[in-house]
């Protein structure tokens, strides 16, 4: 089978991602990252749903980005609460962290070396979300690019490394009823950006009401425990 690295968060998008690179029939590498943030708890959630869906392996790569702060997940900022739609379409949220995907990109991609895969999976989405530069396409299709200029496996033409995302256009509820045929477990994601100690979500911020609107809209039962 061939294999893939794939980005874990534990929240509702990067699972359902590594379901769908699970059912396209790849080994799956699962790799998480505990860059700082305040939604730390979500890292366990991570270690149960690679269990939960086969992956081969699931790494936690620690890379503490407060060094850097200038965002509400990694600084003293205070998380946005109860934004309308409207509001969330409107700029970049403070809640964006500088070079997160580019950062979380190179550390896949240098997995991928180690464990001798070419595909990159990652739960970008451009519909239901909040206005984050580094989940466009045009930023997918760059890295993909630089990808196979900047390792020793692209340039001694090893393999062509490929950058997935295949949420990228699906809305929120068509990525809960995908996820929900292919058997996910969405009670035990965690996709707030401001849980408390329990792993309980605010139920009010964006990540929590883009998720709670997506159950509803598609029909599904929301198993999120709120606070």
């Amino acid at each position: 089978m061939p294999t893939a690295v794939v980005l874990l968060s534990g929240g509702l998008d990067s699972t359902t991602t590594l379901a769908v690179a699970r059912a396209r029939g790849f080994d799956v590498y699962a790799l998480s990252v505990d860059y700082g943030q305040r939604h730390r708890v979500e890292l366990e959630r991570a270690d149960h749903v690679a269990k939960a869906l086969g992956a081969v392996e699931h790494r936690t790569v620690r890379l503490d980005l407060r060094a850097i702060g200038g965002s509400a997940l990694t600084a003293d900022i205070d998380v946005p609460r109860g934004r309308s739609t409207d509001d969330m379409a409107r700029g970049i949220p403070v809640t964006y962290v500088p070079a997160r995907n580019t950062i979380l990109l190179g550390l896949a991609l240098g997995y991928a070396e180690t464990v001798g895969a070419f595909d990159l999976f990652i739960g970008a989405n451009v519909l239901d979300y909040s206005g984050y530069p580094d989940c466009r396409p045009e930023f997918l299709g760059a890295f993909e690019r630089l990808a196979n200029l900047a390792t020793k496996a692209g340039v001694e033409g090893a393999g062509r490394f490929r950058v997935h995302a295949p949420l990228l256009r699906m809305t929120k509820a068509e990525i809960i009823r995908e996820g929900t045929r292919l058997g996910i477990d969405y009670s035990q994601t965690l996709s707030c950006y401001d849980p408390d100690e329990q792993g309980r979500a605010c139920g009010q911020c964006d990540s929590c009401l883009l998720r709670r609107k997506g159950f509803e809209e598609a029909g599904v039962p929301d198993p999120t425990a709120y606070r």
